[in-house]
């Protein structure tokens, strides 16, 4: 029977009985268009934007009813009324309503990404009273240090270890510019918006990188939107951390879309090979022009090594890894981050790398020990260890998403396998060290970018697909019901992964007047004592003055010290020593919620100081206590 063909648009169909319409008529319209009122907006439409506009509503109503200054056991978790975490939960929802137009209008899922990270980030930019995360202060006192100097010792042994921000100064001369350039009193001014400032820089950039590896853009933005409901980890505040490794992110986009060695893809050439979501492999660069991009990452790479101490090792891990494909074994341009590295670290970093090797001796191999988190490791109080087991379920979650996505979509990650060594190749420096607590934080995040990507791809399922590698109708369905569940569940994973510590990161005003005004009284050489150097303006005057964090070491140790603390500091002070001895509210929640002191243990180490004859009341308000120590 012969197939009937539609004529053009245009011409009547021969034998059809539905003539065409008389002049002057209009086009048949169809009944949801007719009911629609003229410029009325589309349902569709009014799906994308009104649950942005919704939500951002409901997080501006919320912000007066945050009680940050009250916060208790639970941080900000309990302090944050209905309204914010239902704006949180329309954020979501709109943002899965915008995936079906992401194709045609990806703009809406950068708006809810953009929106999701001001609204889990944004509350301390925009409500606190003082500096958030007291290291912050820390890296804002290095800052204050160069503009005042205009000058860097990289070669003198600074107190508190702070010697290591001399020898990369990058971030802090950048910073300075920055408060020079906006007239700013100090970096204080933007310090709490620097975790929505680099979200907002890393959002392209991860964008380039996973556009790489994937045309699905449902895919893409729900990898992007993974990687910020997983980003708990914290370093993205004012801190060296955070710009290295934006810097790291970007030389990673540059090589995997502009160094694939010729004849190097093979099969990925082809559609027929490749998974339905999967981009196509980038174009083949010569010898010539990944040389030019080669010069062009210099000074990048350079950035980098002048930024942090660590991002570099993990860029030249990072290139190693994607080195044993041959789409991207370009030894030239390992070669060159190394010799940067190395060349930075035998000059300007010369006298803590040679410390850091010494000390590799004791480290090396170490997994446990260098796998652990902080100094004692042990969180202590209902809001810390809700912290832990949140972020614990969070990497569960995250790692057992990519892995399924690894089993069930091989083709995908057959693809993306440059950015699956990517994220792998950091996990082998627990071999290495501890990085003084930190390094389970930053190999989990230097991981992340990939991990997020495949836990995207374990969620949306690919469309499209012909024969064997057509998308079973049962999978669509249950990406669709496992995709709103994930998320939510990872938003409710991140609230407390984030926030259940807060308590330790707001400090009052009068608390930071209280340690300025001891600082600024105590001489030029004195010595600064206190339970942990995380309490705000700790590091003031750092180049002037010597600093002892006493309690920062293993329990056991401190156990012993609070036996007799006024015997245990005298008996250690050098003789003729002027020391003053701050102790703090937010010293108080930091050793106690991390496990450094027991409980009550600080409120001894208070009263046992302050009854000594050895040390004297200087000052005593409700947010501490000043006492000066005169040796004998």
């Amino acid at each position: 029977m012969p197939q009937h063909v539609p004529a053009p648009v245009g011409e009547s169909t021969a034998g059809s009985a539905q003539p065409a319409p008389p002049t002057g008529q209009p086009d048949a319209v169809p009944p949801e268009a007719a009911r629609r009122l003229p410029g009325a907006p589309r349902p569709r439409t009014l799906l994308t934007w009104l649950p942005l506009l919704l939500a951002a509503a409901l997080w501006i109503s919320s912000l007066p009813h945050i009680g940050f200054r009250s916060m208790g056991e639970y941080g900000l978790l309990d302090r944050l009324p209905v309204t914010y975490y239902l704006s949180l939960l329309l954020l979501t929802a709109g943002f899965l309503v915008s995936l079906r137009r992401a194709d045609t209008a990806p703009w809406w899922p950068a708006s809810y990404s953009a929106g999701l990270l001001m609204a889990l980030k944004g509350v301390p930019a925009v409500l606190y009273d003082s500096e958030r995360y007291p290291w912050a202060s820390k890296h804002d006192a290095v800052i204050n240090h160069l503009l005042a100097n205009g000058e860097l010792r990289p070669d003198e042994g600074l107190s508190g270890n702070m010697s290591a921000y001399d020898q990369w100064p990058g971030f802090f001369t950048l910073n300075g510019g920055l408060v020079r350039a906006f007239g700013a009193d100090s970096a204080a001014a933007y310090l709490n918006w620097a975790p929505v400032v680099l979200g907002l820089l890393m959002m392209p950039v991860l964008l380039l990188i996973y556009r790489t590896f994937s045309e699905d853009r449902r895919l893409v933005w729900t990898a992007v939107w993974i990687f910020q409901l997983a980003n708990w980890v914290g370093q993205d505040y004012l801190a060296p951390q955070g710009l290295a490794f934006l810097l790291h992110l970007a030389v990673l986009a540059v090589v995997v879309r502009h160094f694939v060695r010729p004849g190097s893809a093979g099969q990925l050439r082809s559609r027929a090979c490749l998974d339905p979501a999967a981009a196509a492999v980038p174009p083949p660069t010569g010898v010539r022009q990944r040389a030019v991009c080669a010069v062009v990452l210099v000074p990048v790479i350079v950035a980098v090594n002048a930024v942090h101490q660590l991002t570099p090792v993990m860029l030249c891990v990072t290139l190693l890894a994607l080195c044993l494909t041959r789409r991207y074994r370009n030894l030239g341009l390992l070669a060159v981050a190394g010799a940067i590295m190395l060349a930075w670290d035998l000059t300007m970093g010369r006298p803590l790398f040679m410390e850091t090797l010494g000390t590799l001796r004791d480290s090396l191999g170490e997994l446990t020990q260098n796998s652990r988190a902080g100094y004692a490791g042990q969180l202590t109080g209902a809001g810390p260890e809700l912290a832990g087991r949140a972020s614990i379920l969070m990497v569960l979650a995250v790692a057992a998403l990519a892995g399924a996505a690894l089993l069930l979509r091989r083709r995908l990650a057959h693809s993306a396998l440059p950015l699956l060594l990517a994220s792998v190749a950091p996990v082998p420096l627990f071999v290495v060290n501890d990085y003084g607590g930190e390094m389970l934080f930053r190999v989990y995040l230097f991981a992340l970018p990939g991990a997020a990507f495949f836990a995207a791809a374990a969620l949306v399922p690919a469309v499209g697909g012909t024969g064997a590698h057509r998308v079973r109708p049962s999978v669509r369905r249950a990406g669709a019901a496992a995709l709103p569940v994930t998320l939510a569940a990872l938003l409710a994973g991140f609230m407390p992964a984030y926030y259940g510590k807060e308590r330790m990161n707001y400090t009052p005003p009068a608390e930071t007047a209280l340690v300025t005004r001891a600082i600024d009284r105590a001489p030029e050489g004195a010595l600064i004592l206190a339970t942990t150097g995380s309490f705000p303006k700790a590091l003031h005057r750092y180049d002037r003055l010597e600093h002892w964090f006493f309690a920062e070491q293993e329990l056991p140790e401190n156990t012993e010290m609070l036996k007799d603390p006024a015997r245990y500091l005298s008996t250690r002070l050098p003789p003729g020593t002027t020391a003053y001895v701050i102790l703090t509210r937010t010293q108080d929640i930091y050793t106690a919620g991390e496990g450094l002191l027991p409980p009550g243990g600080f409120a001894s180490l208070t009263r046992d100081l302050a009854a000594s004859p050895l040390f004297h009341v200087v000052e005593r308000t409700g947010h501490g206590v000043v006492l000066r120590y005169d040796s004998p």
